[in-house]
């Protein structure tokens, strides 16, 4: 799913005064570490202050995740966890490490779920 509307609108609303930059600038230390050290960073520049680069920082969500569910990756990392892995959910967020501008920009899946294991028999199916 793309967020590019809900983007444009909210930009328009800062730059015309409706909403404040406390509210669009309000990105999470977490989110910032996450940026620095997991993020990629874009040709894009910050659409609020233009003083720096935007940031993409993908985190993944998913049931059958455990522990990795809710930690931020990059993209060779999705890459490699994509034919691995069983479905899982990826939000990509834009983020300036300097004024804190932050927005979800896409959500998708990656993954898939496992064929074998799906059309493999039980031991009462097999029997039956």
């Amino acid at each position: 799913m793309d967020y590019a509307l809900q983007r444009r609108a909210l930009l328009a609303d800062v730059h015309a005064g409706r909403v404040g930059l406390i509210q669009a600038c309000d990105a999470s230390p977490y989110l910032l570490r996450a940026a620095k050290y997991h993020g990629e960073v874009t040709e894009l520049s910050c659409p609020i202050c233009r003083r720096e680069r935007l940031t993409r920082v993908h985190y993944i969500y998913g049931d059958r995740l455990g522990t990795l569910s809710g930690q931020a990756k990059t993209e060779r990392e999705l890459i490699s966890m994509d034919g691995r892995a069983s479905e899982f959910n990826v939000y990509e967020v834009e983020v300036c490490r300097s004024c804190s501008w932050n927005h979800l920009i896409v959500s998708y899946v990656l993954g898939a779920e496992r064929a074998d294991a799906a059309a493999k028999p039980t031991g009462r199916a097999a029997r039956n």
